[in-house]
C-alpha cells in the first residue's frame, strides 16, 4: 500500500531483490532532492484490487489513486503498467517528460521496475530536482551528487599544495646557497 511506503510492488511475480533495493534507494534519493514521489508498479489486474477495469489505463488509475492517497496535499505520483505511465501531482515539465518515455520493455515485474527507475530519474530532473548517486539507477554510479567532482577538486588542491611546497623549499635552498 502506498500510504506508508514509497513504492507499491506487484504481488506476483515479485520484483527481484536487487531491483527493489535500487528503486527504493532511487525514491529515497528523490525525496532527499526535494522531489518525494510515490510509485505504483501494476503488473496485472490483481494489483488493482477492487478496480481491475483500470488495468491498461495508467493515467486513469493515477487519477484514481491520487484521490485515494492524497488527503490534504498533492504529492508526485507515478503509475507504471505494461501499457505505459500515468502521473499526478507533478509540475508541467515533469508531465511533459513522461510523454517522452518509452513504454516498459516488457510486462514482467522487473521490466516495470526498470522502467520506473528511468521514469523517476527523468521526472525528478524535469521538475528541477535531479537525482544522482544511486548505484544501478540512471545517473547513478559515477555521478554521486558531486562526490566525483569533489574528489577531483580535492586531488587538484593537493597537487597544487605539493607543487607550491616544493617551490617554496627550492626557493629557501637557493637563498641559503646565495647567502653562504
Amino acid at each position: 500500500m502506498l500510504l506508508g511506503e514509497d513504492v507499491f510492488y506487484p504481488y506476483s511475480p515479485p520484483v527481484s531483490a536487487s531491483l527493489e533495493r535500487t528503486l527504493n534507494a532511487e525514491t529515497a534519493a528523490a525525496a532527499k532532492a526535494k522531489f518525494p514521489i510515490k510509485v505504483a508498479l501494476i503488473a496485472s489486474p490483481v494489483d488493482l484490487g477492487v478496480i481491475p477495469d483500470l488495468f491498461g489505463k495508467p493515467q486513469q488509475y493515477a487519477d484514481f489513486l491520487d484521490q485515494e492517497i492524497s488527503f490534504q496535499t498533492r504529492q508526485p505520483l507515478l503509475v507504471v503498467m505494461p501499457a505505459g505511465f500515468g502521473v499526478q501531482g507533478v509540475p508541467a515539465p515533469a508531465k511533459a517528460a513522461v510523454a517522452t518515455l518509452a513504454k516498459p520493455a516488457g510486462s514482467t515485474s522487473d521490466a516495470l521496475a526498470r522502467a520506473a527507475l528511468v521514469a523517476v530519474s527523468k521526472l525528478a530532473s524535469a521538475a528541477g530536482h535531479p537525482v544522482h548517486g544511486v548505484p544501478g539507477a540512471p545517473g547513478g554510479e559515477g555521478e554521486r551528487s558531486g562526490s566525483g567532482s569533489g574528489r577531483t577538486i580535492l586531488l587538484v588542491a593537493l597537487i597544487l599544495a605539493a607543487v607550491g611546497s616544493a617551490g617554496a623549499l627550492l626557493a629557501i635552498r637557493r637563498r641559503r646557497r646565495t647567502a653562504v
